[in-house]
């Protein structure tokens, strides 16, 4: 019998046993699937803050019936205007991310909608950025601000007599989520050359 080639066998060995060049020269296969899973994560926060804010007011709405039948009985419910107060103000804070990107936010864009594209880019990646400044500034402070009530265990001076470090917390983590949304939507613009905002409100348009 004839013995095979030895380049046909070594072809063989390196496409079969091996599983030929090919196989594991992708370095960066995961990356599209990193990046989804971060966009994922994303969107499930601004949803997941305005769902809270959505339970917030409804916590408002319970708290004033609550209230009422309190009255009329001739009981008494003490802090309930405080505890709706805090409620008021996590609703405002942790909706401000999922507002933002629905587009929700009044965004006066006459001049957006007057300049070509090209300069229209400039000025959404100015708008972002300074937007996202704006909005690390004040979480940063507002975290300082958290952490001293917390620090000397400052407490609410009504009938509730909470501390007040747990309802202030709710401006870190709200305005923290606008942050990280403007911030996201900056990356878009300047990578993808548009924001992610959608169009289910109507914009002001300077009338």
């Amino acid at each position: 019998m004839m013995a095979r080639p030895s380049s046909t066998r070594s072809k063989r060995h390196s496409n079969g046993q091996q599983g030929g060049p090919l196989r594991g020269r992708l370095p960066f296969s995961g990356s599209g699937d990193d990046m989804g899973a971060l966009r994922k994560l994303l969107d499930f926060l601004y949803l997941a803050a305005g769902v809270l804010a959505a339970i917030c007011l409804i916590a408002i709405l319970a708290l004033i019936v609550v209230q009422m039948l309190a009255r009329w009985t001739g009981e008494v419910f003490p802090g309930a205007p405080n505890y709706a107060g805090y409620a008021m103000a996590a609703a405002s804070f942790l909706a401000f991310a999922n507002a933002l990107n629905r587009g929700a936010h009044i965004r006066v864009s006459i001049l957006l909608n007057a300049v070509a594209s090209g300069p229209k880019r400039l000025l959404e990646i100015w708008c972002f950025a300074l937007a996202a400044a704006i909005a690390w500034y004040f979480t940063y402070y507002a975290y300082w601000f958290v952490y001293w009530s917390w620090k000397f265990n400052e407490v609410s001076q009504g009938q509730d007599a909470i501390a007040l470090w747990i309802p202030q917390s709710v401006m870190v983590l709200g305005g923290g989520l606008l942050a990280l949304s403007l911030t996201d939507n900056l990356v878009h613009v300047l990578f993808k050359g548009t924001h992610r905002l959608t169009r289910d409100t109507v914009e002001s348009h300077g009338e």
